[in-house]
């Protein structure tokens, strides 16, 4: 291979890192320094995160491609996401290029997440540089980070080869970079990062003489040309108006010709007419393409290996909304708006499945986390639509005849007087803590393996266990067999109106003492709403509408001035993660609702002593 013909002036790379290590903000850096971008144009921070979701949590929720143009080499970037719940992504993007820049915090080391993305990245052969991020962070210990990262490589069966790999320490968001450790020695340039992908990053083969191969590794969508495929050209040239053949996952053929061809150059995707073996672009022309495929010579087709994706670990319901106040906020509230929206969903989302289910407008969406599927309720939200939500339930799958469950490798730093109540919390959890480690000032760093359902509701037990101080990651590990007889729900009941109307302070007053409320005074409210959480582990109906009696007597002495405590606002995690099996959020653009799914009260009763005497 050393011997063979390459196109030197193209390197293909993509960044990878835990959540938060920087990714997206060196990608605006590298922009801004290249030879890309016209001098009068201002860069806002994070402008690959194009996604309004993902500029408000700031978090890559999609990958992203772009090119930048260093003393004549064109980089191909692409920008990939640091949470489990998208691996799915960061693991295919890494058939596309041959080289990744890890980032690595100078301060935190490596976490969760940077040990999923750099096995993925070691596994598929890629050549690595490692950034030491954040150089100028108070705190920072980048030679003791580099140790740990060193040690992650060895414990990941890297090889010689991968093991040699260079280091470059920045500070992304200054836009600083130098080969040297030392804070004081960083320069006013991204020279050093550019210069080290150049160096040692391997150019693409030339082998555009050879019979066309590319496969499809991310899906766009466009309202004009229809379903986009991106990936890369392995082998050979294609041109606008070629006739091709697509080598379809089920192992069938079909022909077609390309109508379009897309390239990359900064932050937009320019036409083009061809391209050849080491270029990242994409295609349109055939709607059915999917994750996967390889798209090959008319005369020669040949298919690459198969890409795997990574199959759902998490489902929900996505019911229509049958709430009595269903379609007051919302402007897309029928099922066939909301089934037509999931089914639009699954032509760029390939972690995404969608199932009809044997209820009445419902549906079951299958993802690989809680985050990957409330971002999409959220999106939908935002869109105008109205659905509920079921608690979420993780998927289980037969391993060698034995029926297992996934578990995720869960990591915490946690003040040390916390660490009595995290370690009693995951372990009733079933969780098994792998190892604990004193980090000397005062922090612990624990680590456990954890059935991916006794995670599910978990995030506000911790916030509460650690006074709001301890940070959880947590990534997807491995299957192992079901725990039996063992249920993680909520322990809490609920507290739940009996009527429909508005709440009053009065009523309020008297039905805070039985535990915490989720709505102040002044809110509608119907029967069978569920108004807070109950200080029992049993459900209390609730009247919350009640006013107080008038007469015509003034009583002796003051009136006070009736008040109640602050409720608790949930946020759309934390309401599905609330969720039991009998309950539904209800998600409209204006509203969060958490509900019964039976709502009269006799009738919901009557089916709880039902289901008593049969269990």
């Amino acid at each position: 291979m050393a011997d063979q013909k390459r196109r030197e002036n193209i390197r293909n790379i993509a960044i990878i890192a835990h959540v938060d290590h920087g990714k997206t903000t060196l990608v605006n850096q590298l922009l801004k320094q290249s030879d890309t971008l016209p001098e009068h144009m201002n860069l806002e921070d994070r402008a690959m995160d194009s996604n309004a979701i993902e500029r408000e949590r700031g978090i890559t929720i999609l990958s992203k491609n772009t090119a930048v143009s260093y003393k004549g080499t064109t980089i191909n970037i692409l920008d990939t996401p640091g949470h489990a719940d998208f691996g799915g992504e960061v693991e295919r993007i890494m058939h596309m290029v041959d080289g990744a820049l890890l980032l690595v915090d100078a301060y935190e080391g490596p976490m969760p997440q940077t040990r999923f993305v750099l096995q993925k990245a070691l596994e598929a052969g890629v050549k690595p540089v490692v950034v030491v991020n954040k150089i100028d962070r108070p705190g920072a210990r980048p030679a003791e980070v580099l140790d740990e990262v060193l040690e992650l490589f060895i414990e990941l069966g890297a090889n010689d080869e991968q093991l040699e790999f260079p280091v470059v320490y920045a500070s992304a968001l200054n836009g600083t970079s130098s080969c040297s450790d030392d804070p004081a020695d960083q320069e006013e340039t991204m020279d050093p990062v550019f210069d080290t992908v150049i160096k040692a990053i391997p150019a693409p083969l030339d082998n555009e003489d050879e019979p066309l191969q590319f496969q499809i590794t991310m899906l766009d969508w466009d309202d004009y040309v229809g379903r986009i495929g991106v990936g890369r050209v392995y082998r050979g040239k294609i041109k606008v108006g070629d006739e091709v053949t697509v080598m379809k996952l089920d192992g069938s053929k079909q022909n077609f010709r390309v109508t379009k061809l897309f390239g990359y150059f900064g932050l937009k995707r320019n036409e083009i007419k061809e391209a050849k073996a080491g270029d990242i672009i994409a295609i349109s022309g055939i709607n059915d393409i999917f994750v996967g495929e390889t798209i090959a010579s008319k005369e020669n087709p040949e298919a690459l290996p198969i890409l795997r994706i990574d199959p759902p670990t998490l489902q929900m319901d996505f019911v229509a909304n049958d709430s009595p106040f269903a379609g007051r906020e919302g402007s897309q509230v029928t099922p066939a708006k909301l089934e037509e929206r999931l089914l639009r969903q699954t032509r760029t989302d390939v972690s995404l499945k969608v199932e009809p289910t044997d209820q009445l407008n419902a549906w079951t969406v299958s993802g690989r986390g809680e985050l990957h599927l409330s971002i999409l309720v959220e999106e939908m939200r935002r869109e105008g639509f109205e659905l509920q939500l079921s608690r979420p339930k993780v998927i289980y799958r037969e391993v060698d005849g034995q029926m297992c469950e996934p578990y995720e490798a869960v990591q915490v730093d946690v003040p040390d007087e916390y660490v009595g109540s995290v370690i009693d919390g995951l372990s009733q959890r079933k969780g098994e803590m792998q190892n604990m480690v004193s980090k000397g000032n005062g922090q612990t760093r624990l680590e456990f393996s954890v059935p991916s359902r006794g995670l599910i509701g978990y995030n506000n037990e911790f916030m509460s266990a650690t006074g709001g101080y301890g940070i959880m990651n947590h990534t997807f590990s491995e299957y192992k067999p079901v725990v039996k007889n063992w249920n993680p729900g909520r322990r809490n009941g609920a507290l739940v109106s009996i009527n429909q109307g508005q709440s009053t302070t009065y009523s309020l007053q008297s039905v805070e003492q039985r535990g915490q409320l989720f709505i102040g005074a002044g809110v509608q409210v119907y029967e069978g709403m569920i108004v807070g959480v109950s200080s029992r582990d049993r459900d209390i109906a609730v009247n919350v509408t009640k006013g107080k009696n008038l007469t015509n007597t003034r009583a002796s002495g003051k009136d006070h001035a009736a008040a109640i405590r602050t409720p608790k606002t949930l946020t759309l995690e934390e309401s599905i993660e609330f969720l039991n099996d009998d309950e539904y959020c209800e998600v409209t653009p204006e509203s969060l609702r958490l509900r019964k799914k039976i709502l009269n009260t006799s009738e919901r009763q009557k089916f709880d002593k039902k289901k008593a005497k049969t269990n």
